[in-house]
């Protein structure tokens, strides 16, 4: 049986889902073990523990000059040890070029059913990742388990389908028959979807799987090989998937350095060479705006960003003042804020906003968001958990310098004590009233656990402000809460206009910071927040070129 045989089931079914848009996930996100087995989370926590202070030596690539890592755990606040094989940017580039000619040869059903077997084998690892996201990024367990196993598999499986949709929407030949009158012209004519080349993945330090999979599955199924460069502080997760990639093109007779991984340190950082490289032409990045403006700019390279975004949450009305201010703590609390689609610029009228109980005024409301996140925050249960560890020391600092923004504090930022992990770099959310003037406070991504309640003169202020920052600054996502048909439309039509999706109403178990593989396009590509969408149709049409060759009929 073929790899595309024994996974045609699963990719028919992405397929259909992704037309669909209805609910669909290959890999259960629930680490139950009757599903991965009942020994798979301790297993997986051995491995992780087994590779600290090791090599990694799970890549077939040759030619490495030396070992390096960099890594630090946000529980632990110790270095991981782990060393990974270090390369040339020449010697990248030029397995990538050799690879390259094989891997366009390759039929579009073999290399679907390679990736998808990749992917059944990143399953068995889905735990071993989990503990490797953990102590990379500082997520809390589930949303590692989730994040980095079953929703990255899942992007990469949709990548995978929608590239292999648009790899077959045209017949590779046909016979082109004209009438002419008295004769016809007659010609077979044959397409060939061309990759453009060697495609470039820059991983983030947040969430180094689940943005990474679909450039790398996107460009992969496209038949480009790919070099994949993650974020110095957060290699272990990607690297698994790289090795078990590897892992499955050496097992069909093929270069492993298809997809490479390409590590570098803090202190010999090697991606803007990498970028600028001639050979390379696609590029896929998630960070800031900056570096991401500076590879868009780039000249001939075709280039999918995700950039840093300012996020809104619009307060007209509400059903339930309670349910509703729980919801948004939830959205602020997780991960620490550490989340693309994390709310930060929250627009509250200032003569409140509208319920059936009556009008709750602005610092009634100010008042309930705080207690529900102290209230989650202190349950020793869920808090934690949920909250998880700060990535980066440098977003400790930026918690601690916006308590001083010119506004009232609702809510100080105070450090908590995880029961697992007594050294973790904690931080709970800040949450600052901020006047609608003050635009050069609220205009910029203040990345981390920040909430900005800004109030303003009505609702319709409130949406002008909102869909002002997305188009000048981009947006991700946007929460809106109102009881009003008229003002749902016009929330709805007004952020449409700036590319930004709307979340409205959200209480219970679904949070604005959620994008479901399938369903959910994650990043529009529309405004300044980036130029790509998970996945749409151009984001994989992009990365191949249909060419055609004709000739006569011999008669």
């Amino acid at each position: 049986m073929s790899l595309f045989t024994k996974h045609q089931t699963v990719l028919n079914k992405a397929i259909e889902a992704l037309h669909a848009r209805t609910f669909y996930a290959a890999y259960p996100e629930h680490p139950a073990p009757d599903v991965y087995g009942e020994t798979a989370d301790a297993d997986g926590q051995v491995k992780f523990k087994n590779q600290l202070g090791k090599k990694f030596e799970e890549l077939k690539q040759p030619g490495a000059s030396a070992w390096g890592g960099q890594e630090e755990s946000p529980y632990t606040q110790e270095a991981l040890n782990i060393s990974y094989p270090l390369f040339s940017v020449n010697t990248l580039i030029d397995n990538s070029k050799k690879a390259f000619h094989l891997w366009r040869k390759v039929n579009v059903q073999d290399r679907a059913g390679i990736l998808l077997e990749s992917l059944d084998r990143v399953k068995k690892r889905f735990f071993e990742i989990a503990y490797a996201t953990m102590h990379t990024t500082g997520q809390g367990y589930m949303m590692a388990f989730q994040a980095s196993g079953p929703h990255a598999a899942d992007r990469a499986l949709e990548a995978i389908a929608a590239g292999y949709e648009e790899l077959n929407r045209f017949p590779e030949k046909a016979m082109w028959d004209k009438p002419m009158g008295k004769f016809n012209i007659q010609l077979n004519k044959e397409w060939h979807a061309v990759p453009k080349g060697i495609s470039l993945v820059i991983g983030c330090s947040t969430f180094p799987t689940w943005n990474s999979v679909t450039g790398i599955y996107g460009s992969l199924i496209t038949g480009n090989p790919v070099i994949v460069k993650p974020h110095p502080g957060a290699i272990l997760p990607i690297a698994i998937f790289v090795a078990e990639i590897q892992n499955v093109l050496e097992e069909n007779h093929l270069d492993p350095t298809i997809c490479q991984l390409a590590v570098d340190t803090f202190d010999k950082m090697i991606t803007k060479e990498l970028a600028e490289n001639p050979e390379v032409k696609l590029i896929d990045y998630t960070g800031n705006s900056v570096f991401g403006s500076y590879l868009e700019a780039l000249p001939g390279k075709t280039v999918f960003t995700e950039k840093t975004g300012v996020n809104s949450v619009i307060l007209d009305s509400v059903e339930d003042a309670d349910k509703a201010a729980a919801n948004l703590a939830f959205s602020v609390n997780l991960y620490s804020g550490q989340m693309c689609t994390a709310p930060q610029n929250f627009y509250i009228p200032a003569d409140g906003i509208n319920s059936p109980a009556g009008k709750i005024s602005f610092d009634e409301f100010a008042q309930k968001l705080a207690a529900q996140i102290n209230s989650l925050v202190d349950n020793p249960k869920a808090g934690p958990f949920v909250l998880g560890a700060i990535q980066n020391k440098k977003t400790s600092k930026r918690v601690t310098e916006s308590e001083t923004l010119p506004g009232k504090i609702i809510l100080k930022s105070r450090t908590f004590e995880n029961p697992q992990f007594k050294n973790a770099r904690t931080a709970t959310p800040l949450v600052v009233e901020i006047d609608s003037n003050k635009k050069e406070i609220f205009s910029k991504e203040l990345f981390g656990p920040i909430a900005l309640l800004i109030k303003t003169k009505n609702t319709n202020e409130s949406i002008a402000l909102a869909q002002e920052m997305a188009m000048k600054h981009g947006a991700i996502s946007c929460a809106a809460y109102t009881t009003d048909a008229h003002v749902r439309e016009k929330i709805a039509d007004e952020m449409a206009l700036a590319t930004t999706p709307v979340s409205f109403n959200l209480v219970g178990g679904i949070y604005m910071n959620q994008n479901a593989a399938f369903s959910d396009f994650h990043v529009t590509g529309g405004n300044p927040a980036g130029n790509a969408s998970f996945t749409n149709p151009e984001y994989v049409t992009k990365r191949f070129t249909w060419v055609g060759h004709r000739e006569p009929v011999k008669g």
